[in-house]
């Protein structure tokens, strides 16, 4: 989630903007880029890997940013613990399991490839609140009518304050027009001949996982208790991803002050609508510095918060009972075409292999006789032209 709004709002160019200085317009040239490390690293109290990002900002043209390469990653403890990471599939993990500890003070130590090094500031583990309760009910919100899901914890000793969450929902996918066989294309030269094969695999039922984009932030400090309920996600009626099965597990964690006004003013500058105007991306002072170049412009945060995590399943006919389920991904037309090569206008051969070899449609229903070949986009007869066969360990 972090990935996203730090490339996006830092990649393309620097310039002066803390946390609160610096709100002219600027337009944003690529000429004006200026390299910079970026970095993305959240411990928390969770007995597991530990994970550091570590990029560089880039170009406007650029679609994804440059993974730095060969850096040497520990995270120290104040009581002189050190925990080193080893560069895996675009990122850094620790090399052992280990926790963040109440009353310890942990930073980040990071040196380049080229030499230099980096260090963040010394960060307190803050009070662990669990997330106790998630709650999915229909509501209508903006005059759209859906499901929304709250993420409720309670604080009696009112020190946490300060919240941020991410979500990771999974749904079931069932391809409204799947058969029980598909297209194949043989060769015979010079004419190709459409047969049909059973399917070797599961392409009917699916599931698909997505990751929260959104910053989602909460600040208790100014209520009268430190309790949280709080809208985490709202989904349609008319998203199909709520269409059979969904689940959803969200994390909430308790942060600190200074992580807490990172991530909003984060959210604040990717939030405008548009990147050039009026709230431009730029340099936003996180508490990591350079140890070799005080001045040099270091993008990110090293966060120490505590976690936790629930899941909740629903069915869309529990919830909705006897309405007409979403509208699919796709729409599902059928196209109806003759299987023939001639000049005749109603001659579509050519149209049925290109759609077939090129996987946007497929075959649902067949006349020999013509022949003629009923066809429908590919999701809508295969799942896994989108999505995954394999059932999440997870699911009930």
């Amino acid at each position: 989630m972090k990935t996203k709004f730090l490339t996006q709002l830092i990649g393309l160019v620097l310039i002066c903007f803390g946390l609160t200085n610096c709100t002219d317009p600027y337009k944003m040239k690529t000429d004006t880029f200026e390299d910079a490390l970026v970095v993305e690293a959240t411990i928390t109290n969770l007995l597991q890997k530990q994970t550091v990002k570590i990029s560089r900002t880039f170009r406007f043209e650029d679609l994804i940013p440059s993974f730095e390469e060969n850096a040497v990653v520990t995270v120290t403890d104040s009581d002189g613990n050190v925990y080193p990471f080893e560069q895996g599939n675009n990122v850094y993990t620790s090399v052992n399991e280990f926790q963040a500890l109440p009353g310890k003070q942990y930073h980040l130590t990071i040196f380049t490839s080229d030499g230099k090094k980096y260090t963040s500031t010394k960060e307190i583990l803050p009070t662990d609140t669990p997330l106790q309760e998630l709650t999915a009910s229909v509501q209508t919100v903006d005059n759209i009518r859906g499901v929304e899901i709250r993420a409720k914890s309670y604080d009696p000793s009112s020190t946490s304050h300060y919240y941020r969450f991410e979500y990771d929902e999974t749904y079931k996918v069932i391809a409204p027009k799947w058969q029980t066989f598909k297209p194949k294309i043989i060769q015979a030269n010079p004419y190709k001949i459409i047969t049909f094969v059973p399917h070797t695999e599961e392409t009917k039922t699916c599931y698909s996982t997505d990751k929260s984009t959104d910053i989602l932030l909460v600040n208790s400090n100014e209520a009268t208790e430190d309790r949280v309920d709080f809208p985490v996600r709202f989904i349609s009626t008319q998203n199909y991803i709520i269409s059979h099965r969904y689940s959803i597990l969200v994390r909430q964690y308790v942060q600190n002050l200074y992580a807490y006004n990172y991530y909003k003013t984060l959210k604040k500058l990717s939030g405008s609508g548009s990147i050039l105007s009026p709230n431009q991306p730029g340099y936003l002072v996180g508490n990591i510095k350079s140890v070799n170049n005080p001045s040099e412009k270091v993008i990110g945060f090293f966060d120490v918060s505590t976690v936790s995590s629930k899941r909740i399943f629903f069915n869309y006919a529990d919830l909705f009972p006897g309405e007409a389920l979403p509208p699919y991904k796709v729409i599902c037309n059928e196209l109806e075409l003759d299987y023939c090569f001639t000049d005749n206008p109603g001659c579509k051969g050519g149209d049925v292999i290109n759609y077939l070899e090129q996987k946007t449609m497929t075959i649902i229903r067949y006349d020999f006789v013509i022949p003629t070949y009923i066809m429908t986009p590919l999701p809508c007869a295969e799942c896994t032209s989108f999505s995954s066969n394999i059932v999440p360990p997870f699911w009930e």
